[in-house]
C-alpha cells in the first residue's frame, strides 16, 4: 500500500491488474462526533472546466447515467466516518482528462475542526493501494483531496490536498459550474471562474509573493506532470467576505432524467442535460402520500403478492426463494442493482442472475445459491452468492469452496448475505487467500437488513425510473419483513448473552471473560442494524459514532468495551443522525434492566435562561410525559433535573440555584425495559433497543430544531463524550 504525500503521483497500473473499477473513499473523524463533510466530483476537459453542469457530482447529482461514477454513501470507520465514490474508468467519456475529488463543510465550518482528514483508494477487489493523509486544512471550507487523471490511456493519481475558503458552491463555480444558490451568486466573483494555463487548478487569489515551481524543479514528477502550487484558497477579490454554501436540508434528491434530453451539436451520443442550474443545496423530497382505502370486506382479506411467504415451511426454502426473489429484483431494477454491487467493485452495466448454478469442483460439484453477471464493454464481472436466512451461520468450508472456484474460474468476487451484520476488522467467516494466484477473488459481505435499507431509500426518499420498479421494491420489501420469510436481519445475541447477564448480576463476570467480547461484538451488530433501520426510514444518514484515534486495532477497541461491561454491566454507543442538534446515546444497563435514551443539546446562542426553558418545554408539548430534562452546567457533574410531566407548569425548576453558574445545554432522556425474558431472541433485547431507538427519535428529537444556532463551550467544559 503506497502513502503519498502532497504532488506525487503514481500510476494505478503500477499497484494493482485490476483498476478498471476503483474506489475512492474519503475520510475524517471529529473529536465530538458531530462533524461531516460532503463529498463532490468532477469531470473536467482539455480546458480544465466540466464540459457542462452535469459533470458536476454531489449529493443532488449522485450517480452518472453511463455509471462511470457513484457517489455511494458514507460508512463508519474505526477512526470516524468514510464517505465512497465508485468509479467505472471504462465508462469516463474519452474527452474528459481529469476527475477532481473534494469535500466541503457547511454551516461555516472549516476542515480544521476535523481529524484524520484523509483519502483512500482501493482496487476492484477491495484491496486498499494507496492511501493520502491531509495534516494542514486549518480554515479550508472545501478541499481538493486529489485527481484521477488520463497520460498516454493510462490511469494516474495525484495527490493535492488543496483548500478553498469559498466552500461547494465557489469550488464548483471555479470548474466552470454555473451555479444556481443566491448566496454564491452574491458573494462568488466572476473573477473565480478565471483559470491560468499554467496552472492545473483555478487559483483566484494567489499570494502575490508566492513563486510558481520551476518546471524541472521539486514542484513537478512522474516525467513533468504539472504539480499545482501550494497554500491556494479561494477568497473573494471584490471586498466581500467569502461565504461557504448554506448547509443542505438533510434528505438528497436523485438527479434529474436524462432520458428525454436532447443531443448536444457535436458531442456524439453525450445527450444535453437538464437546462436548471445545480443548486448546492440538497432538495426536500416529498414522502409518499398514504395508502389508499382498502376495498377489502373485512381485515381478514389479505393482498395478493408476488413473493408469497406464508407457505415456507423449512430454512432451504427460505434460502432458494429469499435468493432468488432478490436476485430478480436486481436484474430488474438497475438502480437497486447497482446500488448494492457497486461498494463490491462491479461495473456499470447490463446485469443478469442465476440460480441453481453447477459449477466443478474435484469430484463433487459445488452449487453456489446464486451468480450476479454484469456486462460492460464486452468484459464480464462475476459473483458468487451463498445466502443464509432465519439466522443461519456461514460456514468457512463453503465459503472457502466459492473462492477456490472463483480464483479458478476468473470471477471477481463472492458475495456472502445472511442476517448477520459484519464488523469492521472481525470478518464472518475466516478463509484462507493464495497468494501464489495471480487472479484475486474479494469476499464481500451484505446482511438483509442493508438490503432492506436499501430498497427503502430508493422507493420512500430518492426515488426510482418508473412507477413498475417502485412496485417491485415494495413487494422485496414486504417479502423481507414478512415475518416467515427468515431475512429480518440480526436478530441473536449469540450463547454468550444470558451468561453474561447472570455473571453481571451475581457479579462474577471477570474482566478478560471471552464472552464479554462476543457480547460487545453482537451490541456493535445491532447498533449498525438500528441505524440501517432509522436511516431507511428517515431518508437520513445515521451512523454510529467512531471516536477511537487512528490505528487503533478494532478488536483491541472492543476487548477494552468488553473489560468496562465486566466493571460496570452496560453497553452503549452513540448515533448521529442527520440534520439533529445532538448525538442519540443509548445505554443498556444490564444490572437494572432498563435502556436510556438520550440527546445533548447545546443552550442556544442568545438569550435568558429562564427563556430557553421555556421554549424548551413549549417545544416538547408533545413529548412524553415521563421524558427527563437534565441541565448541563459547566464545571458541574449534574444540574437539576425533572421529568417533562413536572416542568411543563414549572420550566424555572430547570434553572440553576447558583444565577452565576453557566448553563451548557440540556440532556433528554427516556427510560424503557429491556423485557423481562433472558432469551437471545429478537423479542427479548434486540427489539426493545430497536424499539427505543425509533420511539425516543419519532416522540423526543422531531420536536428539536436542528439548525438552532449553538454556542461554542469553553474548552475546560467541552463534552467528548
Amino acid at each position: 500500500m503506497r502513502e503519498m504525500i502532497k504532488g506525487s503521483n503514481v500510476s494505478l497500473a503500477a499497484l494493482s491488474e485490476n483498476t478498471d473499477a476503483v474506489i475512492v473513499s474519503l475520510g475524517w473523524a471529529s473529536p465530538t462526533g458531530e462533524g461531516d463533510a460532503d463529498v463532490s466530483v468532477l469531470l473536467l476537459g482539455a480546458n480544465g472546466k466540466v464540459r457542462d453542469d452535469g459533470d458536476f457530482y454531489f449529493y443532488n447529482n449522485p450517480v452518472a447515467a453511463d455509471g462511470s461514477v457513484q457517489l455511494l454513501g458514507k460508512t463508519p470507520a474505526v477512526d470516524g466516518n468514510e464517505d465512497r465514490i465508485g468509479f467505472d474508468l471504462t465508462a469516463v467519456p474519452s474527452e474528459v482528462e481529469r476527475i477532481v475529488l473534494a469535500a466541503s463543510r457547511y454551516d461555516g465550518a472549516c476542515f480544521g475542526e476535523l481529524e484524520r482528514v484523509r483519502l483512500a483508494l482501493a482496487d476492484g477487489g477491495g484491496e486498499e493501494l494507496l492511501r493520502f493523509a491531509i495534516d494542514d486544512a486549518d480554515t479550508m471550507s472545501a478541499i481538493i483531496f486529489g485527481e484521477l487523471y488520463r497520460r498516454a490511456e493510462e490511469w494516474k493519481f495525484r495527490a493535492v490536498g488543496q483548500g478553498y475558503a469559498s466552500g461547494l458552491a465557489g469550488l464548483a463555480t471555479d470548474f466552470g459550474v454555473d451555479v444556481d444558490d443566491d448566496a454564491a451568486a452574491e458573494h462568488v466573483p466572476d473573477e473565480a471562474a478565471e483559470d491560468t494555463p499554467t496552472d492545473p487548478y483555478p487559483n483566484p487569489s494567489p499570494n502575490p509573493t508566492e513563486a510558481a515551481p520551476p518546471a524541472d524543479g521539486p514542484g513537478r514528477q512522474d516525467g513533468g506532470d504539472p504539480v499545482p502550487r501550494n497554500g491556494g484558497v479561494p477568497v473573494a477579490q471584490d471586498g466581500l467576505p467569502s461565504v461557504p454554501s448554506p448547509r443542505p436540508a438533510p434528505r438528497p434528491a436523485p438527479a434529474p432524467a436524462l432520458a428525454a434530453a436532447p443531443l448536444r451539436p457535436g458531442a456524439g451520443d453525450r445527450p444535453e442535460r437538464a437546462a436548471a442550474r445545480p443548486r448546492t443545496a440538497k432538495k426536500k423530497i416529498t414522502l409518499p402520500k398514504a395508502a389508499r382505502r382498502t376495498l377489502a370486506e373485512n381485515e381478514s382479506w389479505r393482498d395478493a403478492r408476488l413473493f408469497p411467504a406464508s407457505a415456507l415451511k423449512s430454512d432451504r426454502e427460505r434460502e432458494t426463494r429469499a435468493t432468488s426473489v432478490l436476485l430478480s429484483v436486481m436484474a430488474q431494477v438497475p438502480e437497486f442493482g447497482r446500488r448494492l454491487t457497486a461498494a463490491f467493485g462491479a461495473p456499470a452495466g447490463r446485469m443478469e442472475t442465476f440460480t441453481e448454478v453447477t459449477l466443478p469442483h474435484g469430484d463433487s460439484p459445488r452449487r453456489p445459491d446464486g451468480v450476479i453477471r454484469v456486462e460492460r464493454a464486452g468484459k464480464l464481472w462475476t459473483a458468487l452468492v451463498e445466502t443464509k436466512t432465519n439466522g443461519s451461520a456461514l460456514r468457512a468450508e463453503q465459503v472457502q469452496a466459492y473462492m477456490d472456484i472463483a480464483a479458478r474460474r476468473g470471477y471477481e468476487a463472492v458475495i456472502t448475505l445472511s442476517n448477520d451484520v459484519a464488523l469492521e476488522g472481525s470478518p464472518l467467516v475466516e478463509v484462507k487467500i493464495d497468494k501464489r494466484r495471480k487472479h484475486k477473488v474479494a469476499l464481500w459481505h451484505l446482511s438483509w437488513a442493508e438490503v432492506a435499507h436499501q430498497a427503502q431509500l430508493l422507493i420512500r426518499h430518492e426515488g426510482v425510473g418508473n412507477g413498475a420498479h417502485a412496485w417491485l421494491l415494495q413487494e422485496l420489501l414486504h417479502y423481507l419483513r414478512h415475518e416467515n420469510s427468515g431475512c429480518h436481519g440480526f436478530q441473536n445475541m449469540g450463547p454468550a448473552w444470558v451468561p453474561v447477564r447472570n455473571g453481571i448480576d451475581d457479579e462474577t463476570l471477570c474482566q478478560g471473560d471471552p464472552r464479554a467480547l462476543e457480547v460487545v461484538e453482537s451490541w456493535e451488530r445491532l447498533v449498525r442494524q438500528v441505524c440501517l433501520r432509522l436511516g431507511g426510514e428517515l431518508g437520513q444518514k445515521v451512523l454510529p459514532v467512531q471516536r477511537a484515534r487512528r490505528g487503533v486495532d478494532p478488536n483491541a477497541l472492543r476487548g477494552r468495551l468488553a473489560d468496562r461491561l465486566c466493571l460496570d454491566g452496560r453497553l452503549q454507543s452513540e448515533l448521529r443522525i442527520e440534520g439533529t442538534p445532538g448525538v442519540l446515546a443509548i445505554s443498556a444497563d444490564l444490572r437494572t434492566g432498563k435502556l436510556r435514551t438520550s440527546i445533548e443539546i447545546p443552550a442556544p446562542e442568545q438569550g435568558q435562561p429562564l427563556s430557553w426553558a421555556k421554549r424548551l418545554v413549549r417545544r416538547l408539548d408533545e413529548a412524553p410525559a415521563d421524558l427527563h430534562v437534565e441541565t448541563l452546567v459547566e464545571g458541574e457533574a449534574a444540574g437539576r433535573r425533572g421529568t417533562l410531566e413536572r416542568l411543563r407548569p414549572e420550566p424555572a425548576d430547570l434553572l440553576p440555584k447558583d444565577p452565576a453558574s453557566r448553563i451548557a445545554g440540556f440532556r433528554l432522556s427516556l427510560l424503557k425495559g429491556m423485557g423481562s425474558t433472558r432469551g437471545n431472541a429478537e423479542s427479548s433485547f434486540i427489539r426493545s433497543v430497536d424499539d427505543a431507538a425509533h420511539r425516543f427519535y419519532s416522540t423526543v428529537v422531531v420536536h428539536l430544531d436542528g439548525t438552532t444556532p449553538r454556542r461554542t463551550p469553553a474548552k475546560d467544559g467541552a463534552r467528548t463524550g
